[in-house]
């Protein structure tokens, strides 16, 4: 790893956006770090996509933890963002926290 561990972020990433280029620009996968979501508009494409990117963790002899990994999912909570579909939001709680905030004041310093 080129210098040092405090870019081994930045360089899994990388490999991660190599490994599945397709998944990532036909729109359908969300890939952060060592998170992958798979989203799909109908039941057909979710038969088919999760397929195809466990393929590729094959070919690449990439390892998956069983317990970590969550299938056919309507709606997905991830890093503080709700997948659905093939819409991404931000959590309403969230949200509600930033709308719930008073608006900045002018003050007035001499």
């Amino acid at each position: 790893m080129p210098f040092g561990i405090k870019n081994a972020p930045s360089h899994y990433e990388r490999m991660m956006n190599t490994i599945f280029p397709e998944e990532l620009s036909e729109g359908w996968s969300i890939i952060y770090i060592n998170d992958i979501i798979v989203c799909s508009e109908t039941w057909e494409n979710h038969l088919i996509r999760p397929e195809l990117v466990l393929q590729k963790t094959v070919q690449v002899n990439m390892k998956l933890s069983l317990k970590k990994c969550h299938f056919a999912y309507s709606e997905l909570r991830a890093l503080g963002h709700v997948v659905s579909g093939l819409s991404l939001g931000i959590e309403k709680h969230k949200l509600a926290a930033v709308l719930l905030k008073p608006m900045p004041q002018t003050k007035n310093v001499y």
